[in-house]
């Protein structure tokens, strides 16, 4: 069965693109084009077909093509889980974006529903030494690939989580006011926790037994101060000692996630740049098959100049790997000759300063 793909996209002032029209045909998709020509904002406008700020999490008034600032808008057709559909999104000056499926106002959380989005980008290579925020987004962001109800989990715990923390800001010492907040924690708390354990559990089976040409990364959820258990009683007992830091400091927005390289039992951090980039294109494609065995379609994967980072034949495996899923794989690389291994079993688009130029293989 064919996968999940975007059949055409049209962007309107977004970012360096004044007016770009693309078609696909459901292959894989090679872009390729100079530095700054435009092609990775190719890619984000794909990423905020799905929930979320897209794969630069950027604010929607920083999208619109400078200087002009008028605005963008993306208007895409596109394979669904259920049918086709017509999906937009846009913004106007400062305000927030707007999403249409079929020509109807909707949600982000509905653009889950229908497609399911994949990416790797060059940012997220430091995902194994940077800070803990940026592997949790990377959980979230994965878990909400299977559960596309998990957002409104997180967003209905960081709306209480932000209620909970002015109070103690405020140094307000009422039990009720406290109790009524920290029940909604412990609400969405569990239900986020169950969601990215069943995330996880999904990812190593898709794992097991897998043939693929990069290595298995054995993922852990890391609670930096103990699991909290009953996180209502935790929080009660916290108050005083969250009341002096000014913040909430126990529950799921502060469990990190641990990789090790299960070969060779290095865990992600020690590990080589090299070694890490592959540990995270393990990890994608084990989600994209996990999800195509779910759904019975793949998902649409963006990969952002990851084949420059490849030697000649772990590039071939990533496009075998791809190919075999049935995924429409969007990569972008500065030369067209990073995706020969390719050849007719993609679609091939330049990009410059000039326009877009698709060919059916280079």
């Amino acid at each position: 069965m064919a996968g999940l793909a975007i059949q055409s996209l049209m962007l309107s002032q977004f970012r360096s693109h004044g007016v770009t029209r693309l078609a696909f045909d459901g292959r894989p998709v090679a872009i390729h084009g100079p530095n700054g020509a435009g092609k990775t904002n190719i890619l984000e406008a794909i990423s905020l077909l799905s929930p979320g700020r897209g794969l630069r999490r950027a604010a929607a008034e920083d999208l619109a093509r400078r200087p002009d600032a008028l605005g963008w808008k993306i208007s895409a057709q596109v394979e669904g889980l259920d049918a086709p559909h017509e999906v937009q999104t846009f913004a106007t000056g400062a305000e927030s974006r707007v999403v249409r499926i079929d020509g109807k106002v909707a949600t982000q959380v509905m653009l889950g529903r229908i497609l399911r989005i994949l990416w790797l980008v060059p940012a997220m290579d430091r995902l194994w030494i940077e800070a803990a925020e940026g592997r949790r987004r990377f959980l979230d962001r994965l878990t909400l690939s299977f559960l596309p109800d998990h957002a409104e989990a997180v967003l209905a715990y960081d709306k209480a989580m932000r209620e909970r923390n002015r109070l103690l800001k405020d140094q307000i010492s009422d039990p009720h006011w406290y109790g009524v907040i920290e029940a909604r924690m412990a609400e969405a708390g569990a239900i986020i926790a169950a969601n990215r354990d069943a995330a996880l559990a999904r990812l190593a089976a898709a794992q097991d037994g897998a043939e693929t040409a990069f290595p298995r990364a054995d993922l852990a959820l890391v609670h930096p101060e103990g699991d909290p258990g009953d996180l209502a009683l935790a929080l009660a007992e916290g108050r005083r000692r969250d009341m002096a830091a000014g913040r909430t400091l126990a529950g799921p927005h502060r469990v990190d996630l641990s990789a090790v390289y299960a070969a060779k039992g290095v865990a992600a951090e020690h590990c080589s740049t090299g070694e890490q980039k592959a540990l995270l294109i393990s990890l994608i494609l084990a989600n994209a098959r996990a999800l195509a065995a779910d759904l019975g379609r793949a998902p649409v994967v963006l990969l952002d100049e990851v084949a420059a980072h490849l030697d000649a034949g772990r590039r071939a495996a990533l496009y075998d790997e791809i190919c075999a899923l049935g995924a429409q794989a969007v990569m972008t690389g500065t030369e067209p000759g990073l995706f020969e291994a390719l050849g007719m079993r993609g679609q091939h688009v330049m990009v410059s300063a000039e326009g877009v130029v698709s060919r059916g293989a280079e």
